[in-house]
């Protein structure tokens, strides 16, 4: 089976580096104000071959949000182009589960292809990264938000003591350290907030990121499924391998480093592949790793409007992904109506992942099961 980091990619060859293959930019839509700004003027440096277009609004560019001909070159608009806009809105959102805040996005967007990823529901057929260029905004919001918190005085899932914050979540922080320096700013903000956190899922080792010296204020969560089902879902990703091997340096280098099992895929032979990967964790982590581990469990949740366009340029993943005799419609969180596994399905898969961490990674702490 094709590899998932190269899935539909054109042929390049094989020294060619990692990211150098997820992003061959050749245009960059713009507003004007986000191309004149420093940070916009970084990322246009980085892809000095780019063609620049204009547009109003980053919402606003019909060849790609709601062209349904997009879907046939679903990887190929991530991989050639960027979106540069003004991040109009800065609101910190309530969460709970992964993070107590949703910080202002500073991307929105990805390079990578996962399959079951929400993002491109809300943009119509194509999902490149979008980078906001007003950073400094966005960074001075977060400070004084933090300051109004004032100390956290009890313990909750996300942190025994320090407010978390989710930096990505609608793009793959670790992707976009390659564009600009967005990361590096956040990294460096809470680095000097010592009652809160930066947090991010990725799917994607940026060695880059190492010398960032976060000093426990950034937490990492490397999302990790069997390789057999990341193969076909985890387009463009690094393997699920390399993201474990990955774990022990991130510590060293002064990242909290939690783990994101996630999304937990039910299908036949599902509880063998989790228990070898479970195994390869306690084999390969080292007791730094695994002191200050904690993971999310989180079951697959899938979209209607997703899965028909899964079926244009990736049905294989439907096979996977699409299971009605074992779904039902759920309501999420920002009111998308999505499917999940059936409440009896859901309950018994989470019951048993639950055991084989227990039997298998004791060290491994649950943060939530859902």
């Amino acid at each position: 089976m094709t590899d998932a980091l190269t899935l539909f990619d054109d042929v390049l060859p094989p020294e060619t580096p990692v990211e150098n293959r997820l992003l061959q930019v050749r245009t960059v839509y713009a507003e004007p104000a986000a191309a004149a700004s420093p940070r916009g003027r970084q990322v246009l440096a980085r892809f000095p071959g780019a063609e620049l277009v204009e547009v109003p609004s980053h919402w606003q560019i019909p060849t790609l949000h709601g062209n349904e001909g997009n879907v046939d070159r679903w990887v190929r608009v991530k991989t050639e182009t960027l979106v540069l806009g003004v991040k109009k809105s800065l609101s910190a959102r309530p969460n709970g589960r992964s993070a107590n805040w949703i910080a202002p996005s500073t991307a929105n967007g990805c390079a990578m292809a996962c399959a079951y990823c929400y993002v491109p529901r809300q943009k119509g057929y194509a999902n490149p990264i979008t980078v906001f260029t007003n950073i400094e905004q966005i960074t001075g919001y977060l400070r004084r938000h933090v300051a109004r918190q004032g100390p956290k005085t009890e313990p909750d899932q996300c942190d025994p003591e320090s407010w978390v914050y989710d930096i990505g979540e609608n793009s793959d922080c670790s992707v976009d350290a390659l564009v600009s320096d967005n990361v590096a700013d956040l990294v460096a903000t809470f680095r000097e907030l010592p009652t809160a956190k930066a947090s991010f899922a990725t799917k994607y080792v940026n060695e880059h990121l190492l010398d960032l010296d976060p000093q426990g204020r950034t937490r990492v969560r490397f999302s990790l499924m069997p390789q057999a089902d990341a193969t076909v879902l985890d387009v463009r990703t690094s393997k699920v391998g390399e993201r474990i091997a990955a774990v022990d340096d991130f510590v060293a280098a002064g990242y909290e480093v939690h783990l994101n099992l996630s999304p937990v895929v039910l299908r036949e032979g599902w509880e063998a592949d989790w228990t070898a990967l479970l195994q390869q964790l306690d084999d390969e982590l080292g007791d730094a790793a695994k002191a200050q581990a904690a993971a999310e469990v989180i079951m697959l949740t899938h979209n209607e409007g997703l899965h028909q366009v899964n079926l244009g340029w990736h049905p294989q993943a439907e096979d996977l992904l699409w299971r009605p005799e074992l779904q039902q419609p759920k309501v999420s969180q920002n009111g998308q109506v999505n499917v999940r596994y059936r409440n009896d399905v859901k309950r018994a898969g989470v019951d048993r992942l639950q055991q084989l961490i227990r039997q298998h990674v004791p060290w491994l702490h649950v943060r939530y099961a859902f």
